[in-house]
């Protein structure tokens, strides 16, 4: 308690000092509010010796107390013996209170003669229903006095919130006060008091003019186990477009909150996991991550509220980094396993530290593989401890086949993809990943984008898992750096119609040869995937894709190392036959494109659709310091029988520095070789060659030269038919110059024509009917046309 006529010096940081404070900025004359009780002048029948409620006795002809009216310090005042333990003096008016209203009540008294009491400041305070609020204090410290005459200044600061400088905090409920003093002490005792003073101090504690609203102001504690829930709600509803500001403390709020005005943090705030906290008009990380503390924590709650918040479908990170020393698992944050609408997170980075949290988990089982249940394995040893998502290795099993799901019960696990080559039981390798963000508890996620974003893995995890199903996720303008693992997983068709626009991956194996790297930039397990205009620096894979329908324009995706005649993998990996695929405008260094069909459970060919589809126009293919038998376009049966049944290779450019490459082409026949009697609608055409020994096209054009005459003219591919295939086809004979007899008698006849003649077909033979020779232009195709 302070005592002299001066304004109080308050003691929090929180208080605003305004030394200057102006007599119009008090809310009694502003707003209209009368504060002040009546003057004793005005009848003590307005005083009441109890609690000022209707019904109590007033001080009216009361014997201990009397109107003095020319006192020397006080001119008009009451005069009060103290007559009972406690004696009250109340304003039988009602004095109004607002939850962002602070009152100073201020009285002035001296003794008379008599014991010399003690004296404090003290009120009744009423609620809406005009009871008493129970449970706050409604009497300040007591003063005694200790001499006669000497005047004595007793006051207390009044208001909702519980600040320091507060001397009585009412909280939200009470809406009026019977303001007054109490006697206490020995009986007996004389007393003078003037007229009783109420002032709105609110400008002390908040001024107007920085627009905020205090949510202890409304009731919150902020001691991080009350319940301030409420409080923030009240805050947020009277703040009419002002600012709340979370004052210093920590705020429990222990259930969903969503707060519509602007808001600041000093304090922070507890919430548990599964409840939602949102920030309508600050949805950033800059004010999430004050809010609950720390970045990690700020960006898992603001996360959890993208996905139920319509008001923003982004997220913004503000540019900020976000520590991570784990996965974060989105649908655990979420609380959800599906969603289809829009949502955003763009522009900041995730930054992997270290931790034991990102260690692969590894499991080896034993397991059976029939092509008859073809993405099933069965009896599976130890299945409750493989985990969902783990990549599936062992012999005859392709690149990118995951666990999908598994059945304790049933000792089953389902698998992303077929096995090519696994009948039977055998042992198998289950690893599962750890990724920056973890999408794979959704069930189902559609329409979910993630633009200027930094997954900085640092060769201590990989970026982002997909979710098991959904369409239409995007990213754009994002960098994967060095993840140790993978870049982007798909484990099913999670990734269907999916963009990657000008992105970077930059690998964690940069320093390592080619054939010893093993991460991989992006796989792709379902259809219609465009990926475009992305960089992507020496991973051992830049895309294994399953699927059809894919587009892929305008990357550069390149794969050396610094080893003399060092060996090569493919950049980008088909893993099905027909692929229905644009390979375009790309930028492909020392790598190769790879066309198998690796996750196929019966890889012989079985009536189905054959290798087709592909279409790899306009790109650039550039290799350096490689061995002559490297090749930019390899396809790798794993099964007989398959041939070409639509491909396309046009328009693009093969070059080659410090070394000569023997052709751009090969199958590799580990498996199988193709059957090129049965190729159709191949078109290589329109291709540059530098520092190829053997160029290629088809439909071939040769020029034949028959200098010795023959019924049969031989006519040679030269090794430009692709893929060492054969010839099926003889389009135009077009003989330059006459035709003759070895005696050089001029003949007019037209030959007939015997494709895939000669060593492994590679001839076309035209037979004249009798012995010739001359010249002749002859078109010949590894194909028929469709």
């Amino acid at each position: 308690m302070a005592f002299g006529s001066s304004l109080p010096a308050l003691r929090l940081p929180e208080i605003i000092r305004n030394e200057a404070r102006e007599t119009d900025m008090n809310k009694a004359i502003t707003e209209g509010l009368v504060l002040m009780p009546p003057p004793f002048s005005a009848g003590l029948n307005l005083w009441s010796s109890g609690n000022g409620r209707p019904g109590d006795a007033s001080y009216q002809g009361a014997p201990n107390a009397a109107l003095v009216t020319n006192d020397q310090d006080f001119g008009g005042c009451l005069e009060l013996q103290k007559t009972v333990t406690t004696q009250r003096l109340r304003s039988f008016a009602q004095t109004p209170l607002r939850p962002d209203m602070y009152l100073r009540i201020s009285a002035k008294v001296k003794a008379v003669s008599g014991n010399l009491p003690a004296v404090r400041i003290a009120a009744w305070v009423g609620d809406v229903s005009e009871n008493n609020v129970s449970g706050v204090v409604q009497a300040g410290a007591s003063v005694t006095l200790t001499q006669y005459g000497e005047v004595v200044t007793v006051q207390a600061i009044v208001g909702a919130g519980s600040r320091t400088g507060v001397d009585m905090a009412w909280g939200t409920a009470g809406v009026f006060a019977h303001v007054g003093l109490d006697l206490t002490g020995a009986n007996g005792g004389v007393v003078r008091i003037d007229d009783l003073v109420v002032e709105d101090v609110t400008s002390v504690f908040i001024r107007d003019m920085i627009d905020l609203v205090d949510v202890r102001d409304y009731g919150a504690i902020g001691n991080g186990v009350a319940n301030d829930t409420a409080a923030f709600a009240a805050a947020d509803a009277a703040a009419a477009g002002r600012t709340i500001l979370v004052s210093a403390g920590t705020y429990a709020l222990p259930g969903n909150l969503t707060i519509n005005s602007p808001i600041r943090f000093q304090g922070t705030v507890t919430q548990p996991a599964a409840n939602r906290l949102i920030l309508t008009r600050n949805f950033d990380l800059e004010t999430y991550s004050t809010a609950f503390g720390g970045d990690v924590d700020g960006f898992k709650k603001a996360l959890q509220a993208l996905f139920y918040y319509s008001d923003h479908v982004t997220f913004d990170m503000s540019g900020r980094r976000v520590d991570l020393s784990g996965p974060v698992d989105v649908a655990a944050v979420s609380g959800l396993t599906s969603f289809s609408n829009r949502r955003v997170l763009r522009n900041g980075s995730l930054n992997a530290v270290t931790s034991t949290a990102w260690t692969s988990d590894v499991v080896t089982s034993v397991a059976t593989y029939s092509v008859g249940n073809p993405t099933t394995l069965t009896g599976v040893a130890n299945v409750a401890n493989v985990p969902i998502g783990a990549l599936v290795q062992a012999t005859g099993v392709g690149r990118e086949v995951y666990v999908q799901a598994k059945n304790i019960g049933a000792g089953t696990i389902t698998l992303s993809q077929p096995l090519f080559g696994a009948a039977g039981t055998r042992t198998y390798t289950f690893t599962r990943y750890k990724y920056l963000l973890d999408f794979s508890g959704f069930s189902l996620l559609s329409r979910f984008e993630i633009q200027d974003v930094e997954f900085n893995c640092l060769g201590l995890c990989s970026g982002v898992m997909m979710a098991l199903a959904g369409s239409v996720f995007r990213f754009d303008s994002c960098t994967f750096n060095r993840p140790k693992d993978r870049g982007l997983t798909s484990t099913g068709s999670g990734c269907q119609g999916m963009f990657i626009d000008y992105c970077q991956f930059l690998s964690n194996e940069q320093s390592l040869d080619a054939q010893d790297r093993t991460t991989i930039a992006i796989n792709v397990q379902a259809n219609d995937v465009k990926i475009r205009n992305n960089r992507i620096v020496r991973f051992k894979h830049f895309a294994v894709m399953n699927g059809t329908s894919h587009m892929i324009y305008n990357n550069h995706f390149f794969q050396g190392d610094d080893a003399p005649a060092g060996v090569r993998v493919a950049g980008l990996v088909f893993t099905q036959t027909n692929v229905a695929t644009v390979v375009a405008g790309n930028y492909i260094d020392n790598c190769f494109i790879e066309w198998g069909n690796e996750h196929d459970p019966e890889p012989a060919y079985n009536n189905e659709l054959s290798f087709g589809g592909l279409n790899v126009v306009g790109n650039i293919f550039i290799a350096s310091d490689v061995s002559s038998a490297f090749r930019w376009v390899v396809v790798k049966p794993f099964g007989s029988g398959h041939f070409f049944n639509g491909f396309s290779l046009v328009n693009n450019t093969f070059r080659v520095f410090n070394a000569v490459v023997d052709r751009v082409e090969k199958v590799d026949t580990s498996f199988a070789d193709l059957d090129f009697t049965r190729s159709r609608n191949v078109r290589v055409e329109g291709n540059t060659f530098n520092q190829v020994t053997q160029t290629i096209q088809n439909p071939i054009v040769v020029s034949h030269t028959q200098n010795t005459a023959s019924d049969t003219w031989a006519v040679d591919s030269d090794g430009y038919i692709p893929f060492g295939g054969r010839i099926r086809m003889v389009e135009s004979v077009m003989p330059e110059g006459a035709i003759t007899t070895s005696t050089n008698a001029a003949r007019y006849v037209f030959p007939n024509a015997l494709p895939g003649q000669g060593a492994g077909g590679s001839q076309a033979h035209l037979r004249w009917g009798e012995a010739v020779k001359g010249k002749a232009t002859v078109v010949i195709r590894m194909d028929v046309p469709v």
